[in-house]
């Protein structure tokens, strides 16, 4: 292996690290639609419990693709939206998308 395959595998690794988690995709895909209170993305996720959400949204956050707004109002509003480098994976999640609608049937 060369030194840019070597590179270019870690990278990889680190990127599907990043977006790995059972409800990264899923969150990420609504938020590339439009911002998102955290109980609009609640009640878009059948199954996801709140405290898996925060934990999600707080890791997204962190890894910088995730905003959080908080507004002073009462009850308080909180708005969760993409950062541009977020948006930068739409054209990689659109390649996913149509990757598996080609390939990831059993059998294909």
């Amino acid at each position: 292996m060369i030194a840019n395959d070597f590179t270019m595998q870690n990278e990889m690794r680190r990127a599907f690290a990043m977006l790995s988690g059972k409800w990264k995709l899923e969150i990420m895909w609504l938020l590339h639609q439009r911002v998102h209170r955290f109980g609009e993305l609640r009640k878009a996720i059948p199954g996801i419990t709140q405290h898996m959400l925060t934990a999600q949204l707080r890791e997204l956050e962190a890894d910088g693709l995730v905003t959080r707004t908080v507004f002073a109002e009462v009850p308080p509003r909180v708005d969760y939206a993409m950062t541009a480098k977020a948006y930068a994976l739409r054209p990689t999640m659109d390649a996913l998308a149509t990757w598996w609608a080609e390939h990831g049937s059993p059998g294909s």
